[in-house]
């Protein structure tokens, strides 16, 4: 039983050590060969936290053998639980709130209808100027048009009304 739980704790550690060292530059000269082995599907079959259970287990495993006097079915099944436990925990704690901390810089035009933006290039009453909309943490400059067909002045605060063919329909807003 030893022999498993030495197993599990070694390997862990170190596939932890090749892939922390070595990750990169493995993918990089396999030209993503091994880009199936990922489990990008599911967050909770993340290698993080299933090698961590299993390097727990291992751990567990090989404590509860030397320093407590439970049976081998009992120490397996306290190994399974803390390892589980601790597979959750790390999950939970650093896998799921690294996930929702990710930005992206990436928008689409329609997502900008709603948003306000200021005029950079004036906007004639039947052509077009440059606008400037917030987007997430930066600024994207997009082409654009009066929604009214009137005349909008450089440094005018307007709200993005529609979007048609990459266009930006705008209308002036007054804030004050």
């Amino acid at each position: 039983m030893e022999t498993l739980f030495m197993s599990c704790l070694v390997g862990g550690i170190l596939y932890a050590l090749v892939s922390i060292i070595f990750g990169d530059l493995i993918g990089q000269a396999l030209d993503g060969a091994l880009d199936f082995l990922s489990l990008d599907g599911h967050s909770w079959l993340s290698p993080t936290a299933l090698v961590g259970g299993i390097t727990t287990f291992g751990g567990a495993g090989i404590l509860l053998g030397r320093y407590t006097a439970f049976s081998s079915t009992a120490i397996v099944m306290m190994a399974l639980f803390i390892a589980l436990t601790a597979a959750v925990a790390v999950f939970f704690l650093y896998i799921k709130p690294m996930e929702q901390s990710e930005n992206s810089i990436a928008f689409s035009l329609n997502d900008l209808s709603g948003k306000l933006g200021e005029v950079l290039v004036p906007i004639s009453a039947k052509g077009y100027g440059e606008v400037m909309v917030k987007v997430g943490a930066g600024f994207t400059n997009q082409i654009a048009a009066s929604f009214e067909g009137v005349e909008i002045t450089s440094g005018s605060k307007v709200v993005v009304v529609e979007v048609r063919d990459s266009t930006l329909y705008v209308s002036e807003v007054n804030l004050s």
